[in-house]
């Protein structure tokens, strides 16, 4: 099992330099990767996201992409629906290539419905606009040129041509538990899920190997950390690991930068076992 981190990118802890020291730190302790989340906007006094401050997602990952030599670099995750594909498509290719292919595209479909109306996207069609968005988005990383016959996007792409294309594939992870979101990830590179135990995880592993048990297809989820009990994450850490799960991603509870980056490395030293 591999274990990457949440970067400091979200609350008022978040900031350039803080993003850079996080990176930094991650990669020196043995992490595989480093992630980032996404809201664009959101409804003021809302229960959660806890707070509005999030630096952009794809920004944050180039910025950690330059302080940073091995950790891959992964989004939990950016909600395809609410974006366009083809500015997107472009941004992901040049993070791609600028990071010496480090790049994972974890993909959701979202949930806030405020924040779709805010961007003018129908909240109702985000999951016919995700499997379009995907296909939409591998096509002009692989065809040139390239004709695309979109139904619920609105774009015209007919015998057009976008570069750069990327070096290596982008792999991209979906997040979500529900049935569509399952099946879903099936058909691309992996499953990124969240809010689940282990023993809720073994028998979505025991699925997902069943169907796709080449190497290559990604079991990860991502868990938060209250920083209460360093012996109680090692022993979740553990139960994941029998269950199957091939990749975990911690985020700490922590509000300040310091006490932040105190926590990756506790979290360093109870997962030691699973540090590259």
């Amino acid at each position: 099992m591999q274990l990457g981190i949440h970067l400091p990118q979200i609350g008022r802890k978040a900031g350039p330099e803080g993003m850079r020291r996080a990176a930094v730190q991650a990669e020196e302790l043995g992490y595989a990767d480093v992630w980032t989340s996404e809201h664009i906007i959101t409804p003021q006094g809302a229960p959660y996201p806890p707070s509005p401050l999030f630096y952009d997602p794809v920004l944050s990952l180039t910025w950690a992409a330059a302080y940073t030599k091995r950790v891959r670099l992964g989004t939990s995750v950016l909600v395809l629906p609410m974006r366009h594909p083809l500015p997107l498509a472009k941004e992901l290719a040049t993070l791609q290539n600028l990071s010496a292919g480090r790049l994972i595209l974890g993909a959701g479909v979202g949930w806030l419905e405020a924040e779709f109306a805010a961007l003018g996207v129908p909240f109702h069609e985000r999951g016919r606009r995700m499997d379009e968005g995907i296909a939409m988005m591998k096509a002009v990383w692989s065809d040139d040129p390239v004709s695309f016959d979109a139904k619920f996007i609105p774009a015209v792409i007919d015998t057009m041509r976008m570069m750069p294309k990327p070096e290596k594939p982008i792999p991209i992870w979906i997040g979500g538990s529900s049935e569509p979101a399952l099946r879903r990830a099936l058909g691309l590179d992996g499953w990124h899920g969240s809010r689940t135990s282990p023993e809720e995880a073994g028998p979505i592993v025991k699925r997902l190997r069943a169907a796709r048990p080449d190497p290559g297809f990604a079991i990860s989820l991502r868990a938060a950390w209250d920083g209460k009990d360093d012996g109680a994450l090692k022993a979740r850490l553990d139960a994941y690991a029998a269950a199957g799960v091939g990749h975990v991603m911690l985020e700490p509870f922590d509000r300040e930068l310091e006490d932040w980056l105190g926590s990756v490395e506790r979290i360093a030293k109870a997962g030691a076992a699973y540090l590259v």
